[in-house]
C-alpha cells in the first residue's frame, strides 16, 4: 500500500511539472522568416501565430503569389520550430512518446 501511495505522489508530481512546463511553452516566442528575411512571423510554444512583418521590397502589387508563398513559407518555418521545442520540452516527461493531445 505504501508503494502506491509513493507512486501517486510521484504521479501528480509529474502531472504538475508537465502541466507547469505547457503553460512555459505559451510564453515562449519562435520566429520562421523566408525570403532572406523580408517577411518574419512570430509564434508561440502553443502554435499561435503573435505577429506577420513584411518589409516593403516584399510587396510587389504585379506578383501577390509571391508574397503570399512568402507568407506561408515563414509561418510553416516558425510553426515547424515550435513543434519541434514543444517535443524536445514535453518528450523529457513522455521519453519520447507521442501522446495524443498533450502538445
Amino acid at each position: 500500500m505504501n508503494n502506491m501511495n509513493q507512486m501517486m505522489k510521484q504521479v501528480k508530481k509529474m502531472q504538475e511539472q508537465m502541466l507547469k512546463a505547457q503553460e512555459e511553452l505559451g510564453g515562449k516566442v519562435i520566429e520562421g522568416s523566408s525570403g532572406g528575411g523580408v517577411v518574419t512571423v512570430q509564434v508561440n510554444g502553443h502554435k499561435k501565430l503573435l505577429s506577420i512583418q513584411i518589409k516593403p521590397e516584399a510587396v510587389d502589387p504585379e506578383d501577390v503569389e509571391m508574397l503570399q508563398d512568402l507568407v506561408i513559407t515563414a509561418v510553416n518555418d516558425a510553426l515547424t520550430q515550435a513543434e519541434e521545442l514543444a517535443n524536445n520540452d514535453m518528450g523529457k516527461f513522455t521519453g519520447g512518446m507521442k501522446i495524443p493531445g498533450l502538445f
